[in-house]
């Protein structure tokens, strides 16, 4: 479904993972059946956030990093490129 971007697979897909064994499988599948609409109609799109969660998860790191280690300063130099 997510290669080939094709949300028509949802509902089987629910199916097949309802039956699995593995434990956050389920918890997975039932979020996203709570936005089923949404998921269904964002899956054929072509664009996605990945280079923007890609720099959201590296400040983050930084900052976690940083903690009671130094001032707004210092991240800023570590979290804008030179």
């Amino acid at each position: 479904m997510l290669t080939e971007h094709q949300g028509k697979g949802l509902p089987e897909w629910r199916d097949v993972v309802g039956q699995d064994d593995l434990p956050s499988l389920p918890t997975l599948a039932a979020g996203i059946d709570r936005e089923r609409d949404a998921v269904a109609a964002g899956l054929p799109l072509s664009w996605n956030s990945s280079a923007v969660e890609s720099d959201v998860n590296r400040i983050t790191m930084l900052k976690r990093q940083m903690f009671g280690r130094a001032g707004f300063q210092l991240l800023r130099e570590r979290a804008l490129p030179a």
